[in-house]
């Protein structure tokens, strides 16, 4: 099997003349993809027949209506797929299957007699834009007596979007080699290959630890004290470090122990799946990732932090700070969501740290968003190096990562990528303060947005706020910037340069 120029199938670049033709497996696997998305819009339509709520006939709409679409589009595309995508049409493949999935996904939200969503679709768009990129920023007021069908697809997205981002992580982006994610390249696939010869192997076991951890996650909150719908909705937005959630409150509805549970299996999300397949296979080398022991040693640290100010500052006693800390560290940095509190009562320097927090994310080949932690260490890496040759300007200094020579080409990816992140970054928060939003609400929503992580900070949209009073220009900005951020951005951008297209 080869891959050079290809995702993971035979096949070289073509960076020929872009043609339609070359559009037929691209729109062909969107379709497939939206067969998936009618038939997972039964689900919900069955939990609100139980209980008599209207709202199925609007998820059997919506099913119907994707499903004629991809049905069509399937057939007027059909086409051999065996020999892969070129790199150019897995570009336009990643940004296109979101889009469709999140417009399709929207429907019933639109559709539906709930109040809240009924007739606009800007929040019913945005609320399954923030699914589907496991963001978790929310538009419903009241989740507490919301329709069971709206709360199960709300998490039905956001599960679909945690496997899905991690099938992207693991096959797209490295063979794209955006953002310095052709480091893994070389490791995901030697190591994957290791452990099963191929993708599609790999591809079923990380599919199968993914289903259950989930249910081992829902049956854990069920023991716990939830109830067994609440335990359902929240296994399937823990893992997948997506965040929405049943209740208002958030977690803070539920007991500690559902708490502390809700932690652990948060902190699951944001490691490798890759390693949890090697790991059951014997291969303990997997205990010493790099990436995943400074994701750890990270929480640690700042959870520990934290749990101290909160004990030492006479709020809470030291269980309850050890609890409330170790929860909404590991939910921002994960890019979850969950809240037990509103952190932003805790003072200027917790506030200050969970702004911080919010930019780093957990670890890549994950469902958790953000910067991801390799990148730091890359960065840590070339600038103790520089200082270095500051100091010894005639020495030689070797910047290595997981016991190997960094490549130029990914040094320049890591920082290309953190100066185009910090300029999106910028541009959305000027963007938002356009649109009469407070610079706080501005600051925290752009990075909430492009972290994928749900709540920002302030009394609007704050842990104890939600995005239903921002205007709705702000909410399809928003909603650019999750799909921007999950994507790692220039999987979204090279698509507005023309020379893409022309070849």
């Amino acid at each position: 099997m080869r891959t050079t120029g290809t995702i993971i199938t035979r096949g070289r670049i073509s960076f020929g003349p872009w043609s339609p033709p070359r559009l037929r497996p691209v729109l062909h696997l969107v379709g497939r993809m939206l067969l998936a998305l009618s038939a997972a819009m039964l689900v919900p339509a069955l939990a609100d027949l139980v209980v008599s709520n209207p709202d199925w006939k609007a998820f059997m709409l919506a099913s119907g209506v994707t499903f004629a679409c991809a049905a069509g589009l399937t057939y007027l595309t059909r086409c051999p797929l065996s020999g892969g995508l070129t790199l150019r049409q897995a570009f336009v493949l990643t940004p296109l299957a979101w889009t469709a999935i999140a417009l399709f996904g929207a429907l019933p939200l639109y559709i539906s007699d709930y109040v809240q969503l009924r007739d606009s679709f800007t929040n019913a768009f945005f609320e399954a834009m923030s699914g589907l990129t496991t963001t978790g920023s929310t538009v419903i007021i009241g989740l507490d007596v919301a329709p069971p069908g709206i709360l199960l697809w709300r998490a039905l997205l956001q599960w679909l979007g945690g496997i899905g981002i991690v099938g992207v992580a693991i096959a797209i982006l490295p063979a794209l080699g955006v953002g310095g994610m052709q480091l893994f390249r070389t490791e995901s696939s030697d190591r994957s290959e290791k452990v099963m010869p191929r993708v599609r192997e790999i591809a079923t076991a990380i599919g199968l630890v993914y289903l259950g951890l989930t249910a081992t996650c829902g049956l854990l909150y069920w023991l716990a004290g939830m109830t067994l719908f609440e335990a359902l909705v929240h296994g399937l937005t823990t893992l997948s470090t997506g965040g929405f959630s049943t209740s208002d409150s958030s977690m803070g509805k539920f007991g500690p122990a559902v708490q502390w549970i809700g932690t652990a299996f948060m902190l699951a999300g944001g490691i490798p799946f890759v390693l949890y397949v090697r790991l059951l296979r014997g291969e303990r080398d997997g205990l010493r990732n790099t990436q995943a022991r400074a994701y750890l040693g990270l929480l640690l640290v700042m959870s520990l932090g934290l749990a101290a100010w909160l004990f030492l500052s006479g709020r809470y006693g030291l269980e309850e700070a050890a609890r409330l800390a170790a929860f909404n560290v590991v939910s921002v940095v994960t890019t979850t969501g969950y809240a037990t509190a509103d952190y932003s009562l805790w003072g200027n320097a917790a506030v200050g740290v969970f702004f911080g927090l919010t930019f780093i994310g957990g670890c890549t080949g994950s469902t958790s968003g953000g910067i991801k932690i390799f990148r730091f260490e890359v960065m840590v890496t070339v600038l103790r190096s520089y200082l270095r040759q500051l100091i010894y300007p005639k020495g030689v200094f070797r910047r290595v990562y997981a016991g190997r020579l960094l490549p130029d080409d990914v040094i320049a990816s890591v920082v290309v990528f953190f100066a185009f992140f910090f300029a999106c970054y910028s541009a959305l928060t000027i963007l938002l303060m356009a649109l009469d939003l407070d610079f706080l609400t501005s600051a925290s929503a752009a990075v909430t947005a492009l972290a994928n992580v749900g709540p920002g900070l302030g009394p609007t949209i704050g842990p104890a706020g939600n995005f239903a009073t921002i205007p709705d220009a702000a909410k399809w900005l928003l909603a650019f910037g999750m799909l921007l951020g999950r994507l790692e951005l220039f999987t979204v951008l090279v698509l507005f340069l023309p020379q893409f297209w022309r070849g």
